[in-house]
């Protein structure tokens, strides 16, 4: 599966490349917005081309279409861990941190989605955030 593949999977529940950097860039701080920007949407497509990346999304998908809860009950933590593997596996232990800030503000398309994908879609913001600036020593 091709980077764009997955993404066409979350078009289809209303998730863009578009949408996530909107969401990943309404909690930024900071000048530079658009280089940050244009930095964010290459790792993004780079980690989205990523066997495991797309099965963790895939995963929460099939989970969304495939398995029924009503809301975002509290003793559900399935869609938590999702999240967290998928942050953890692009920026390392420090993304959890991301991961729980987003996970709690809810910017953006976070607002709108179904606990799975918010929290896979979160996940994933939040690891591509951490990474970016993670290597931003090495900006030009």
């Amino acid at each position: 599966m091709r980077a764009g593949e997955i993404l066409k999977k979350l078009e289809s529940k209303g998730i863009t490349l578009d949408s996530m950097l909107d969401t990943a860039l309404e909690l930024y701080v900071g000048d530079g917005r658009e280089k940050v920007r244009e930095r964010l949407e290459k790792l993004m497509l780079r980690y989205l081309d990523d066997i495991n990346i797309q099965a963790l999304l895939m995963a929460a998908l099939l989970l969304e279409e495939n398995f029924e809860v009503e809301g975002d009950p509290v003793n559900l933590v399935a869609d938590e861990l999702i999240g967290i593997d998928i942050a953890e596996y692009i920026g390392g232990k420090m993304a959890l941190f991301n991961f729980f800030y987003y996970d709690t503000r809810k910017p953006g398309i976070l607002a709108e989605l179904p606990p799975f994908l918010d929290d896979a879609i979160g996940g994933f913001i939040a690891g591509c955030m951490t990474r970016l600036f993670e290597s931003e020593a090495d900006w030009p």
